[in-house]
């Protein structure tokens, strides 16, 4: 891990392709930035076609760590493309980093 200060933050927007979802993807995605990367939030989730998104705002060299982490995935995945998005923080992603859930209408944490 890393360190830097934790006020300069960054937003990232990352598309995971490949055997990504009925595979643990998500929760290990979830303990890993958790335990690694501390002042890391956001949300991880699976979407309809196939791809996990994860929306994280934290310390640029944190996301990096999140950015290399989806790159390798579980060892029982098989990651075939990462797309990412940079931006500026929003503040808008609560005090943790989470799983997020379809409820039929909506996501939630």
């Amino acid at each position: 891990m890393r360190t830097e200060e934790p006020h300069n933050r960054r937003r990232l927007h990352a598309f995971v392709s490949g055997r990504v979802q009925g595979v643990g993807f998500r929760y290990h995605v979830l303990t890993e930035v958790q335990r690694l990367c501390p002042h890391v939030v956001g949300r991880v989730r699976n979407l309809h076609d196939g791809r996990v998104e994860v929306i994280a705002e934290g310390p640029e060299a944190e996301l990096q760590d999140v950015l290399a982490l989806l790159r390798r995935g579980p060892r029982w995945s098989v990651v075939e493309e990462v797309t990412d998005d940079w931006g500026d923080a929003r503040g808008d992603l609560g005090q943790r980093f989470d799983v997020s859930h379809y409820d039929g209408a909506s996501w939630v944490v």
